[in-house]
């Protein structure tokens, strides 16, 4: 069974009859079933129609402000996605030119985030289906050196990650995975995120890490890296303790490098072992590919990379998954060629331009307050302003889709579950025009939900949010 229930239709597939009979020799028997395989195939024209016209059900992702993942590349792009999808990523002797594709983008990835290595190939680090697999091999590494400064203790002992209560479910999936001790630091007030005293409350000697997101999925803000690093710097002079820091760069490690350069959370900062971030994110890709960079062989234990002969050589290979396309890598290869560093900020800096354009028209329309302002992530969060009592953000989520709109209402994570609030992500192909055309729905919409006496839904009415 899958874990979420569709609509379950018993009724069998309707087949328009122009599209039947598009192809008399194959033609289709009907009725077609649902849930079982069809008795005998049927002409592509037809089976492309029927999954066509079912996706027609879909939201228009361009319209999804409630994602991160990319909804538009070029043309180029998507011809080299289409020319590419049956190449296995894995097998490294059979396409070692994807191969060497990987490991340009890693080592492009080594230079951005200033790992401290002399020779590109020194780079270390693999592609991954995203963020979330990503973040799973940083914890392993973080878990295994962990294991190996407390050999005498483990397994006796067990093992804990301190983290911040807005980090994305893929951190509690890891913990709960590989036998770790999720170690969340409540939202406090007007905080939201991991702050650097938090940080040095929950470690303890058993602590494999400490995870400080560039790019909260909450509400767009930074975590302060360099400051969780200065004081387990801190820590470590007082007591010993030496937690070594991973940054989940999902967003942040692609916006922050072009627009925020003075900004310290990368490899710059000693403590900061290991950064991921998503490749179909602000990497401007579609779905999926992310990446996982350490700063330094020894971030990375050597068991648990797996060594397979590549043309004649020694090619280490590092991931949870096995088979799959190696077109993500390449197109993100392409967009690094195409764009270089000069697009990719003028890129970034459209997106966070339009956040922050949209943050103060929202922000004037006098009933609704900011949490953030789109100036570090280009996203940004709000609510409702204290007087506003005929309607909440779930009324304006619900009401919003009506025009087309994917505006994600939710409340926060617990010790400010009282909170509820919209967000909107801003991603390359939401432009200035679509930014306002979503204004004056919203305009639209607002003399409508004032005319209600109260909230008509409420957070079981909420759209999900997505990583």
């Amino acid at each position: 069974m899958t874990l979420r229930k569709g609509h379950r239709h018993e009724r069998p597939l309707a087949v328009n009859p122009l599209i039947g009979e598009a192809d008399p020799i194959a033609g289709v028997k009907t009725p077609l079933p649902r849930h079982r395989l069809p008795d005998g195939p049927m002409a592509p024209t037809i089976a492309y129609r029927l999954v066509h016209d079912e996706l027609m059900l879909d939201g228009n992702a361009r319209l999804n402000l409630a994602t991160f993942v990319t909804t538009w590349m070029e043309p180029q792009a998507t011809q080299l996605l289409a020319e590419t999808a049956d190449k296995n990523v894995i097998d490294k002797d059979e396409y070692p030119q994807t191969a060497e594709l990987e490991q340009r983008c890693i080592s492009i990835l080594a230079n951005l985030w200033n790992a401290p290595i002399a020779d590109p190939d020194e780079a270390v680090g693999c592609s991954t289906t995203g963020s979330s697999e990503a973040c799973m091999l940083a914890g392993m590494a973080l878990k295994r050196r962990w294991m190996h400064r407390n050999a005498d203790r483990y397994p006796g002992a067990r093992p804990n990650l301190v983290m911040g209560a807005n980090v994305q479910v893929c951190w509690e999936k890891f913990c709960n995975f590989w036998e770790v001790e999720a170690r969340l630091a409540p939202m406090r007030g007007d905080t939201y995120h991991l702050t650097a005293e938090q940080a040095v409350e929950l470690c303890d000697e058993n602590t494999i890490g400490v995870v400080s997101i560039l790019g909260s999925t909450m509400d767009g803000s930074y975590e302060p890296v360099e400051e969780i690093c200065a004081a387990l710097d801190a820590l470590q002079e007082r007591t010993g303790l030496n937690v070594p820091v991973h940054v989940d760069g999902a967003s942040g490690a692609m916006i922050a490098p072009f627009l925020d350069p003075d900004l310290l959370w990368d490899f710059r900062l000693p403590r900061v072992q290991s950064i991921n971030t998503s490749g179909h994110k602000y990497g401007l890709v579609y779905p999926g590919v992310g990446w996982a960079l350490w700063r330094d062989r020894e971030a990375l234990p050597e068991e648990l990379v797996e060594r397979v002969n590549y043309l004649g050589g020694d090619m280490p290979t590092f991931g949870l998954n096995f088979s799959r396309p190696g077109s993500q890598v390449i197109a993100q290869y392409y967009n690094f060629l195409r764009l270089g560093f000069d697009g990719f900020r003028a890129v970034q800096q459209a997106c966070r331009d339009v956040a922050m354009h949209l943050a103060r028209e929202i922000e004037e329309l006098g009933c609704f307050r900011l949490l953030t302002r789109g100036d570090q992530l280009p996203v940004f969060a709000f609510t409702t302003t204290e007087d506003v009592k005929e309607f909440d953000v779930f009324d304006v989520s619900r009401r919003l889709r009506e025009h087309g709109w994917l505006v994600p209402a939710y409340t926060f994570p617990p010790d400010r579950q009282d909170l509820a609030v919209l967000r909107v992500v801003c991603r390359n192909g939401f432009s200035l025009d679509l930014a306002d055309n979503l204004m004056e729905d919203l305009r639209t919409v607002l003399p409508w939900l004032r005319r209600q006496r109260e909230p008509m839904t409420g957070p079981e009415d909420g759209t999900s949010f997505h990583h």
